[in-house]
């Protein structure tokens, strides 16, 4: 059982764990040991409320497919174990992240004294390149 929050929690069956051949450096080992873990969560057929699955279809992820499936690998570690948490806390904090609804930016202008100090400071950088100029006499 994954717990999002204190009401959300998805269930085992939900997720798909796989265990494949981690990339990368290794020696010997590398070819011997299925360290790496592929998680995979179909959005559409999971026990999520209705607007977690609104927001995590509209996310532009690249760990999002077109079918609404969520794709992590978790390769990090030496042991499949820690790439299995590893894995199944990126979903989490995935899910979660979509829970924050972003505050609408409204458009300002900068202010009178903003802008005064902005063409100052321009001004005097302009006579200071002016003083590098060649002395003509």
């Amino acid at each position: 059982m994954l717990f999002i929050s204190n009401t959300i929690s998805i269930p085992d069956e939900e997720i798909d764990l796989s265990a494949i051949r981690s990339q990368g450096a290794g020696g010997q080992n590398v070819n011997k040991v299925s360290s790496a873990i592929h998680l995979r969560f179909d959005i559409a057929n999971s026990s999520l409320p209705e607007f977690y699955q609104q927001r995590l279809l509209q996310l532009k992820d690249r760990r999002l497919n077109k079918d609404g499936v969520i794709i992590i690998k978790a390769q990090q570690f030496r042991t499949q174990e820690k790439n299995k948490a590893d894995a199944l806390q990126r979903l989490q904090e995935l899910i979660k992240s979509v829970t924050v609804v972003q505050k609408v930016r409204r458009q300002t202008k900068p202010t009178r004294g903003s802008q005064r100090k902005r063409l100052d400071k321009k001004t005097l950088r302009g006579k200071t390149k002016a003083l590098r100029g060649k002395i003509s006499e």
